[in-house]
């Protein structure tokens, strides 16, 4: 009996736009289905379709495609049980293994070794209340942890995540992004500055380069 197949919308190369890794060449595995509706999500086509992939026949692709960097992402990745899987055994083929999770799915199954960045949802994206929060208390200095800020409000929100859950010395790294067209990154620069916060600011390096031909993320 054949393993249950992996339901992917895409696997391609591109430059990683997000987390520490930013700027490196990555293979980007887009896993398909989100049961999260963010206002401003940018991959809405990964929502429902892709096409059915054993867990092998994705590793062929990114053997393939030749890069050491790997990323799992969405949809939501985490809303396939074969994704455990597949991350271990690109680990043990020697990627180095991100995951972008959107923080509402259990991650204390993600294999160790994987990078975990996890996206706690502001009240902006209207998701927020989908966070699952034990999560949080899971991070090691191996992952990080994005905010994808629209306003003032979403910052003071993300503001208190932070400081509650003493995010900064959990994990490697806490990004905070300006929502794509919504604020400017120069606002956002001036809240991080104000408050002292120990975060960094983020901005998608591949909207910058790509959009807006590109729908890529």
């Amino acid at each position: 009996m054949s393993a249950p197949a992996l339901t992917i919308t895409e696997i391609y190369p591109s430059i990683q736009g997000e987390s520490s890794f930013a700027g490196q060449p990555c293979t980007f595995v887009r896993l398909t289905a989100c049961d999260l509706r963010c206002r401003w999500c940018d991959t809405v086509y990964a929502f429902t379709e892709g096409r059915k992939q054993a867990v092998e026949e994705v590793l062929a692709e990114v053997r393939t495609i030749g890069l050491p960097l790997v990323e799992l992402t969405g949809g939501e990745p985490l809303l396939q049980k074969q994704a455990i899987p597949l991350m271990q055994q690109l680990l043990d083929a020697g990627y180095t293994v991100l995951i972008e999770t959107g923080g509402h799915m259990p991650i204390g199954d993600v294999p160790v070794g994987v990078h975990r960045i996890v996206d706690v949802k502001c009240p902006g994206s209207g998701e927020s209340e989908r966070m699952h929060w034990p999560n949080l208390d899971l991070l090691t200095p191996r992952d990080e942890v994005k905010f994808v800020i629209a306003d003032r409000l979403d910052f003071e929100y993300a503001r208190d995540v932070v400081t509650t859950y003493d995010l900064a010395a959990r994990c490697g790294a806490v990004h905070f992004s300006p929502a794509w067209g919504l604020v400017p990154p120069a606002d956002l620069a001036a809240w991080i500055l104000e408050s002292r916060l120990p975060v960094r600011l983020q901005l998608q390096q591949h909207k910058y380069v790509w959009e807006p031909a590109a729908r890529r993320v």
